[in-house]
């Protein structure tokens, strides 16, 4: 007895050939001349007058024997299909991550939906914001935010200074020189805060999706490995179609 999996790779290549005969089938039906065929003889006037060769035409293709060829393959196409597709109604299996059943009896379609929506969700969580590593974080109960310890600083203003290059002379005025030096007017006191993860959930979150993958993958496997009943549904559809 065939497996699920065996069914869905033989699959494609059936669908491949079907399309192919489908395609030769109509482009032949569609060229006049070769359904088309004559038989004709001649006659003379009299017997002095000349004589011709017949000449036939035989048909190349009968429209029966096209409709006959495609039904074959398409019916082969048909019991494919409906082989894979009652038997995705039967297969199920248990996702089950580090021993515990997340899930079970879970349908084929429904875990090739689990994993492409599995994927979008493992691109999110590696995306997600981290806290600055190089800053030290704590929760604050009263915000829910992180936050850094207070760190203070010095605010300055710049004032002008006099520096005086020469002394004033009876000749000449005295040489000064403008310049501006920092002095300390206050303290700034920052608490920085942040709604980012600390880089240990989101490596957390990152593992837990990777794991889930990993199951589902593994469950859609099981579930394909079940054995599968062939169904004959093609003989039925073109029996009533061109019976």
């Amino acid at each position: 007895m065939a497996k699920l999996n065996q069914i869905i790779a033989v699959e494609k290549g059936v669908k491949s050939k079907s399309l192919q005969d489908i395609t030769a089938a109509h482009q032949k039906v569609q060229k006049p001349a070769l359904l088309a065929g004559i038989s004709r003889t001649y006659q003379p006037k009299d017997e002095e007058g000349e004589q011709l060769p017949p000449e036939s035409t035989r048909v190349q293709v009968k429209a029966e024997d096209v409709l006959r060829e495609m039904a074959a393959s398409l019916t082969r196409l048909f019991d494919v299909t409906a082989t894979k597709d009652w038997a995705n109604c039967a297969a199920r299996a248990d996702v089950s991550v580090d021993g515990r059943a997340v899930l079970r009896d879970v349908p084929v379609s429904y875990l090739l939906f689990l994993e492409k929506q599995l994927t979008d969700l493992h691109t999110f969580v590696k995306k997600l914001p981290v806290l600055d590593a190089a800053e030290a974080w704590s929760l604050d109960p009263s915000t829910d935010w992180w936050k850094t310890d207070p760190v203070r600083t010095i605010r300055t203003k710049k004032v002008p200074r006099n520096h005086v290059k020469a002394e004033a002379t009876d000749k000449h005025p005295a040489q000064v020189e403008v310049y501006y030096e920092d002095v300390p007017i206050g303290y700034w006191t920052t608490v920085k805060f942040s709604g980012a993860f600390p880089a240990r959930r989101v490596n957390e979150l990152v593992e837990r999706v990777e794991k889930l993958q990993q199951a589902v993958k593994f469950a859609r496997e099981e579930a394909n490995g079940a054995e599968v009943t062939d169904q004959r549904v093609g003989e039925a559809v073109f029996g009533y179609l061109f019976g």
